[in-house]
């Protein structure tokens, strides 16, 4: 996964607590996502690798020489259905502020953009709570 721009520390440490429970192997830091603490991730982040980087297009290059799909989840012209999108992995998961989201620029390096459709009359969901739909849609579509 990839923290990015991650404005408050309680959605950090829940993220966290998901990923551990997901299976996640890695989280990315970046931009001026805060590190997490062990009172919000109530100790998850003794479990899951964590990893400060300071730009977010060369970490994404990096990956990406590695062969790892860079999948963004936020909602745009091009994004598809997380439920229909069809994972190849290994793949890392990015997620944007709160309230603007993921840049069109990051959009761009992107290997697919999945959103959660949105039923109701809110715009978004909480990023703590669409990071534990779509990890454990991903990992629903994998297999255990």
């Amino acid at each position: 996964m990839i923290l990015h721009n991650i404005r408050s520390l309680h959605n950090v440490g829940s993220i966290f607590r998901t990923a551990d429970a997901a299976g996640v192997s890695k989280i990315y830091l970046t931009g001026y996502t805060p590190d997490p603490s062990q009172k919000t991730a109530l100790g998850a982040e003794k479990f899951v690798p964590c990893e400060r980087k300071r730009d977010i297009s060369k970490l994404i290059k990096e990956l990406k020489k590695l062969k790892i799909k860079i999948i963004a989840l936020e909602q745009s012209k091009k994004s598809i259905d997380y439920r229909k999108f069809k994972p190849k992995f290994p793949l890392a998961l990015i997620l944007g502020n709160e309230v603007r989201g993921l840049s069109s620029a990051i959009l761009k390096k992107c290997d697919a953009v999945i959103q959660i459709p949105m039923k109701g009359r809110k715009e978004s969901l909480n990023v703590s709570v669409a990071a534990g739909i779509s990890l454990f849609e991903l990992i629903r579509s994998f297999g255990d």
